[in-house]
């Protein structure tokens, strides 16, 4: 078992681009490494409803804000983006960039941040859609190679998807979840930290508010 158990580590740490052996960062510490900025904040789209079904049948149909065509966000998932995009305002973590996937889910979530322009990229496309833009392969490395990238500026916020954080990185976010990674300098990146929906408000207790 012991055996077994220093195998199935060894092959986490092999498994991909991403460094996971450094301890996650944790409400303070966190928050003052957000405000030194140099972190790629790879969000997944918030809460969605899941009685609705994509239904894309052609390249560009992710973009249908109809719900009948495309799952879309439930009021709370619109809530829940408000205030995440109102915490890191209060909590004055600076943001130069924010992209997000094509998706109208993804795109809503961002813009609904109100943390800045919204550029869309096929650089995070739902891997549902990936035959569009290059095939699966295409989009998890181009998706390593965004998050291994220094944001231009502070911090980069990217909106996307559950199924490429799993493809391409070694965490699977919830419904907006950020997971917080920082480019390592050699052509990777390491996951510093995951921040929940509710641990937005945790937070902002951390920083006194």
């Amino acid at each position: 078992m012991a055996r077994f158990a220093r195998m199935f580590a060894l092959c986490l740490l092999v498994a991909g681009p991403a460094v996971a052996a450094q301890e996650l960062l944790e409400d303070a510490p966190l928050l003052a490494a957000l405000r030194d900025g140099g972190h790629n904040l790879y969000f997944r789209h918030v809460g969605t409803n899941w009685s609705q079904h994509d239904q894309v049948q052609k390249a560009g149909d992710w973009r249908s804000c109809d719900a009948t065509r495309m799952r879309q966000l439930s009021e709370q998932g619109r809530d829940d983006a408000r205030t995440i995009g109102s915490a890191l305002r209060r909590l004055e973590v600076p943001v130069g960039e924010v992209l997000a996937s094509p998706y109208c889910r993804t795109v809503e979530t961002a813009r609904l941040m109100q943390l800045g322009e919204v550029v869309e990229t096929i650089q995070v496309m739902n891997l549902r859609s990936a035959d569009y833009v290059g095939g699966r392969a295409s989009v998890v490395a181009a998706a390593q190679a965004l998050l291994a990238s220094p944001p231009p500026a502070s911090n980069r916020v990217i909106v996307a998807h559950g199924n490429v954080a799993r493809e391409a990185t070694p965490a699977y976010p919830a419904e907006g979840e950020a997971l917080v990674f920082a480019p390592d300098g050699e052509g990777g990146f390491i996951l510093r930290g995951r921040i929940t929906v509710s641990d937005w408000s945790r937070l902002l207790s951390v920083a006194g508010q």
